[in-house]
């Protein structure tokens, strides 16, 4: 994720190359020769690190669900550590944690867009059971905005938060189609589209 300043491991790097080809050329476009190219490795030294493209992709699409929601359990972790100082009173409302979700979920929007290009071109590829591993988590990360969107606006049914979360993430995985006006400009618009989005419907 963006808040990482170690260098990344080999496998890393084989991920890393990999999303970007198979978000660029689609996952059977893509051969492992050239990803092990890429990274400065035989095609064959690749199946050091993993079995085959299969496990690089689900490895991928399960890593980044898991990613997200890990975060966003320590946003709140971290939220409610600083609620229970005296320091963090009254900074760590649920308006707070809601800004701080949005802006975790536009580091990887603005960090990792080939991964998004890949979630909605490949996921149907994966195995059952990595399809599955995918969904599970990601459900519990739209409950988790759900929780949080419905203390900001405690009117709000569940249904409609629902609905709102899924339709805000649409909004902020809309970077692969975004032009480059800069990383600051360009998440200073999401998030303030983004709470404008659930604002019309918390206040209406």
């Amino acid at each position: 994720m963006a808040t990482r300043t170690d260098a990344p491991t080999r496998r890393e790097q084989i991920l890393k190359e990999a999303a970007r080809l198979f978000a660029e050329r689609g996952f059977h476009g893509v051969g492992v020769d050239e990803i092990g190219a890429a990274v400065g490795i035989s095609g064959p030294g690749l199946y050091r690190h993993f079995p085959g493209k299969d496990a690089m992709l689900a490895e991928l699409l399960v890593g980044i669900s898991d990613s997200l929601l890990t975060g966003a359990k320590r946003r709140l972790a971290e939220a409610d550590g600083a609620a229970g100082s005296a320091a963090g009173a009254g900074a760590t409302g649920p308006e707070a944690v809601l800004d701080s979700l949005i802006e975790g979920h536009i580091d990887f929007a603005l960090d990792d867009r080939p991964l998004i290009t890949l979630h909605d071109r490949e996921l149907d590829r994966l195995r059952d059971a990595d399809r599955k591993m995918v969904r599970q988590l990601q459900r519990q990360y739209v409950e988790l905005w759900v929780g949080v969107l419905r203390e900001v606006y405690p009117a709000l049914a569940e249904p409609a938060a629902r609905s709102a979360v899924h339709s805000v993430f649409g909004l902020l995985n809309s970077t692969p189609h975004l032009g480059r006006p800069g990383r600051a400009v360009t998440a200073e618009l999401l998030h303030r589209m983004a709470r404008g989005a659930f604002a019309a419907v918390g206040e209406a």
